[in-house]
This record gives structure tokens, sequence and C-alpha cells, in this order.
């Protein structure tokens, strides 16, 4: 059997969730993770106040962990990855249209999904190399796929922001996890001896449960945490990571 693998070192992280900013928290939740709920919005601060207005809830929490990673560097290639992106403001565009109303072509423009990738690249006057993908339960790990992609064309550092949130009640009935807000970001660097290893192999169909949080909450938890091993299951791909693989 074929197994394929990446390597990689963090520089540096960032994550942020309602009520969940600082890493302590973030070490305690990843200790006993309690569910991500709150109506406390991040502040971008870093961002000019007329982009940042234009940001739903979703897209701040995604800036201000960019913010936070990058500190303040340019000229790195980013990849935002989010399994479900502006959802909320395509299902509020479709009523609009459902109910005969005109639909903003601003309204139009952020709900696509590289919406916030290009906010943040506007607002930074970066020319940097954006990237916005989905990849189904397993985003993230396409994402650290894409940044490794990156790195080995040549890139001294990409960052990965991985960001989603709760689904509209709309789409309760196909939800197959316990979505839940929140955002991180990882400055990526080549591998060095306390690399990450995230390799990937093919297994018998398994399905998550239901119960199970999202894959992007289940890496931050094993990025913080102290386990040396996490594997995960999503449809016939089987993802296993390591530390210092």
């Amino acid at each position: 059997m074929r197994v394929n693998g990446v390597r990689f070192s963090i520089d540096n992280y960032a994550a942020w969730s309602p009520g969940v900013a600082s890493m302590d928290a973030w070490k305690e939740w990843a200790i006993s993770p309690f569910p991500l709920t709150g109506d406390a919005e991040p502040g971008v601060a870093a961002m000019p106040a007329m982009l940042r207005r234009r940001a739903g809830f979703l897209g701040k929490m995604a800036l201000e962990v960019a913010y936070q990673c990058l500190n303040g560097q340019t000229n790195v290639p980013t990849v935002f990855c989010s399994r479900h992106g502006e959802v909320a403001r395509a299902v509020d565009l479709l009523t609009e249209l459902m109910q005969d109303a005109s639909v903003s072509p601003t309204g139009f423009g952020l709900a696509v999904h590289n919406a916030s990738a290009g906010l943040f690249s506007i607002a930074r006057k970066d020319q940097a190399n954006h990237i916005a993908l989905a990849g189904g339960k397993s985003t993230v790990e396409h994402g650290v796929i894409e940044a490794c992609g990156l790195l080995a064309d040549g890139a001294p550092m990409v960052m990965l922001v991985a960001y989603d949130n709760a689904l509209p009640s709309v789409f309760a009935s196909f939800q197959d996890c316990d979505e839940q807000p929140y955002a991180w970001a990882w400055l990526m660097v080549p591998a060095r001896e306390d690399a990450t290893h995230l390799k990937w192999d093919e297994v018998e169909a398994q399905e998550l449960n239901t119960n199970d949080i999202s894959g992007g909450l289940e890496v931050l938890r094993f990025q913080i945490g102290e386990q040396a091993q996490m594997q995960r299951i999503s449809g016939k791909r089987r993802w296993l990571w390591s530390r210092h693989g």
C-alpha cells in the first residue's frame, strides 16, 4: 500500500473563538473541550475600518488570526481553507432572490469563497499569492498539502488559515459533525527537528460520528495539546498526524 506524506514546522500560530481568545484558554480547551459559543466578535483592529465593516462574523475571525499570526510580515503566500465558507451569506442572498428582492453586488462579492483572503490582501496592499479552498471533512488536511506544495516550490514560509462557523438552521439535517465557530492560523516553514508529519492512506469506508467536532478543531486540539499522534478517518481516507516525524 502506498503511503503519502508531508512534513513542516510551525513558526507562529494564533487562534480565536468567542470567549476563547488567549493561548492559555485554548490550552484549557485542548485538555477538556467545551462548547465554543457566544456573541463576541474579534476586533480586527489592525484592519482599516472601511474594510473591516465589510467582513461578517466568519470573515472577522479569519482576519483576526491572520493578522496576529503574520504580525506585520508581508509577501507571505497564504492558504485560506474553510469547509463551508460564507454559507450564511449565501443563504441570505438566496432568500432575497426567492422574495424577488434585489441582490447586493457587494453582498454577492463577500459571499464567495475567497472573500476573506481578498479583503486581507487589499487591506495590507500585499500582492503575495493567496489561495482559498474547501475539501469537505478533510479541508484542513488539503490546506496543509497545498501549503506544503508552496514550501516545496521555494516559498520560505506560508500562512495557513482555517476557519468555520455553525451552519444555518436550514442545513441542520445535513450536519455531520458538531460545527462550532473558530479560526486559527499557522505560519508554516520547511521541516526542522520539531516537524509535524501528516501522512495519508486508503482504508475501508468509515464515517465520522455526527457528534464529533469538526476536523479543523480536531487538528487545532492536536497542535495545541500533547498527543504524539492523532488519526482522523474521512470517507475512505485515513489521515495520520504525528509530531517530530
